[in-house]
């Protein structure tokens, strides 16, 4: 099977890419970037996704609404999207928790509801599911593992790695961004995850190397770098095993 290096988690519907998306894709080919699964944060965030997944076969798009946006109204419309456009998502996402932005136990419960209720559809659909749990990971893998889901990407952990056991041995996966080489917090995590749990992401146009400069799909080679060193790790080695990671998540649909 042909083996490539996959973006598992960016958002290319952004406005940052709107001028230059074309030559944004073309730079990942060159770094032997083939497929690109870019997320949603709200209902117009998947349409543009859909579309971009028509003009772009590198592109494989996912649904979700992101924690901030937490709205029951909204949520149902997009489940409604997602079972009708599920045959073409690579994913549900992003969703989940942040606890950083919910001020009130009241914010906390809506996410919490929300979030349950994209994991339920996972489930019901057999799509994986990409994880945001900003400041909230334990009560993320705690909602999750009470689901009973096990289709699921911790998307830029920003827990402990004694959070992130059981999610190990659920069998999760945890992708780690180019803005490890800058954060002794995912440098630390990184050293503690197994390489079998492992997926590359970029989380552009934010996460980049420098916080000053637009994060790209590019950029995924300064994750995969980061992870060779940590782990002892050539390239080539690396990238095979990688592969074989995201594959285990998402399946043929990479071979589109």
């Amino acid at each position: 099977m042909k083996q490539f290096l996959v973006d598992t988690h960016v958002h290319l519907c952004e406005s940052a890419f709107d001028s230059d998306l074309e030559h944004v894709v073309s730079r990942a080919r060159e770094h032997g970037i083939e497929k690109m699964i870019t997320v949603s944060e709200n209902k117009k965030d998947v349409y543009n996704n859909l579309e971009l997944a028509e003009k772009y076969p590198e592109i494989m798009p996912a649904a979700g609404l992101y924690p901030a946006n937490a709205n029951l109204r909204e949520a149902e419309e997009i489940q409604d999207i997602i079972r009708r456009e599920h045959t073409r998502l690579a994913a549900i996402g992003e969703v989940g928790l942040d606890f950083r932005i919910a001020e009130t136990e009241e914010e906390k419960e809506l996410q919490r509801e929300v979030f349950g209720m994209f994991i339920r559809l996972s489930m019901e659909l057999d799509l994986p599911l990409s994880v945001h749990s900003r400041s909230a990971g334990k009560y993320a893998i705690r909602q999750l593992l009470e689901h009973g889901a096990d289709k699921v990407q911790m998307h830029a952990f920003d827990g402990k790695a004694a959070s992130a056991q059981e999610a190990i041995e659920a069998g999760y996966y945890f992708s780690i961004p180019p803005s490890v080489s800058r954060s002794r917090q995912k440098q630390k995590l990184l050293k503690q995850l197994p390489v079998p749990s492992l997926l590359l992401e970029t989380d552009a146009p934010v996460l980049g190397p420098s916080p000053e400069e637009r994060n790209e799909p590019s950029q995924l080679i300064v994750s995969l770098g980061a992870i060779a060193e940590s782990k002892g790790f050539s390239i080539p080695e690396l990238r095979q095993i990688l592969f074989n990671n995201t594959y285990g998540l998402y399946g043929d649909m990479l071979l589109q």
